[in-house]
């Protein structure tokens, strides 16, 4: 009677559903975690926005979705068109070394092809800058990516 009671409750810890329990705990951390960080980048974003409106620089787009990838923003004024890239991190430093490579090229194949669909953003200067926010404000790099 006792291996019976033993067998038993061996079978029922090991059911499919007890197991399962725990990657779905998993799933809906990692699912908050990204939800999570979609909203700080926005909220990064629209700081970043503000910022380039106190500069005198007006809005083009935000979160622009080209073939390439997305633009996080795209601001300019009579002379000046740029992109932005935004990063927000827990340090300057983490934001900063967030900027990889391959984002960078990434970039600037998203903005040759805003460019070819915009052909009223034209201006006589061009940049890739990079903004960076962490807790002490935003941090401008101006000129940042550059085509070679």
């Amino acid at each position: 009677m006792d291996q019976q009671i033993s067998l038993q409750n061996t079978i029922t810890l090991a059911k499919p559903n007890a197991l399962a329990k725990p990657n779905a705990l998993a799933k809906q951390n990692t699912l908050a975690k990204h939800r999570a960080a979609e909203t700080r980048g926005r909220v990064a974003e629209d700081e970043v926005a503000q910022y380039w409106r106190r500069k005198g620089f007006g809005v083009l787009a935000q979160r622009l979705r080209t073939g390439a990838g997305e633009i996080d923003l795209v601001v300019a004024n009579a002379q000046a068109l740029v992109f932005v890239e935004v990063k927000a991190r827990k340090t300057l430093a983490e934001a900063a070394y967030a900027v990889t490579p391959w984002q960078q090229a990434r970039l600037l194949g998203a903005a040759s092809l805003a460019l070819a669909m915009h052909e009223d953003w034209e201006r006589p200067c061009t940049r890739f800058d990079v903004a960076l926010v962490h807790p002490g404000g935003v941090s401008h790099i101006e000129d940042a990516i550059r085509y070679n």
